[in-house]
């Protein structure tokens, strides 16, 4: 039947380009999205390409809904090989002190929270199953500090410190967890930013060595190299994409 990957923020972005390039692979694919719309588009995408799809309808933030995105996920498909643990949202934009509660609650949420349920149950299945791989999504401002992304950035780490631990714990029973920091990256996500915040996208432009944002096709490579057999001796790295942009920090 093939190998199977849960990929969550698939309907969309780097999710969405990560699930067609695992396609191509022969990979089957678990849609793990809030929006239905992008969900479906995803599995259509895949299917085409030959491999099984199904969408999963899950707030990433809500353990239960994790849950049943996992369960779902091994009752179709009987288990999980990769999981590319990848939704997050950045938020407004703020300064910090500038920021309402509520936001920052829900970044947390999504990014950091979202994350550990998904490897606290995605893992769980792995074992059983004699081992699996991990790729977390964590980002340039997982690796530096960036000012108006201060709750973004704090979860960026977090997802650093998720990984390198999660591979001291279980590296020895099969699991590879890996990470990638993206920088700026032509996704909706950072459309959407840095349409709110222009100025932000001309600064990143110019900060970035090779001069220009990167395409979720160029991380989807990454994330589907790691994931893979092919990178089986490399296990609790933070891999930067960025153009050089962290690299003159």
């Amino acid at each position: 039947m093939g190998k199977t990957a849960v990929i969550t923020g698939a309907g969309s972005g780097l999710g969405q380009s990560a699930a067609v390039r695992l396609a191509k692979e022969g990979v089957n694919i678990a849609v793990v999205d809030i929006s239905e719309k992008g969900g479906i588009e995803t599995v259509e995408l895949v299917k085409q390409l030959g491999p099984d799809a199904i969408f999963i309808h899950a707030d990433v933030s809500k353990a239960e809904e994790v849950k049943k995105y996992v369960d779902q996920t091994v009752e179709h498909f009987g288990t999980i090989d990769y999981f590319f643990n990848n939704a997050g949202i950045s938020g407004s934009g703020q300064y910090f002190l500038q920021t309402e509660i509520d936001e920052i609650e829900k970044i947390v949420g999504i990014n950091l929270m979202g994350a550990l349920y998904g490897v606290r149950y995605v893992a769980e299945v792995m074992l059983k199953n004699g081992g699996g791989s991990i790729v977390n999504t964590a980002s340039s401002a997982g690796v530096i500090g960036q000012d108006s992304v201060v709750t973004y950035s704090a979860t960026k780490h977090g997802i650093v410190g998720l990984t390198k631990s999660l591979v001291a714990e279980y590296a020895k029973d099969g699991l590879r967890v890996n990470a990638i920091a993206p920088g700026p990256t032509e996704t909706p996500m950072v459309k959407t930013f840095f349409e709110d915040n222009p100025d932000m996208k001309a600064n990143a432009e110019a900060g970035i060595p090779q001069k220009r944002l990167g395409t979720p096709e160029e991380v989807a490579e990454l994330v589907a190299f790691l994931l893979t057999s092919k990178a089986e001796y490399i296990n609790g790295e933070v891999i930067r994409i960025d153009g050089g942009f962290t690299n003159t920090k």
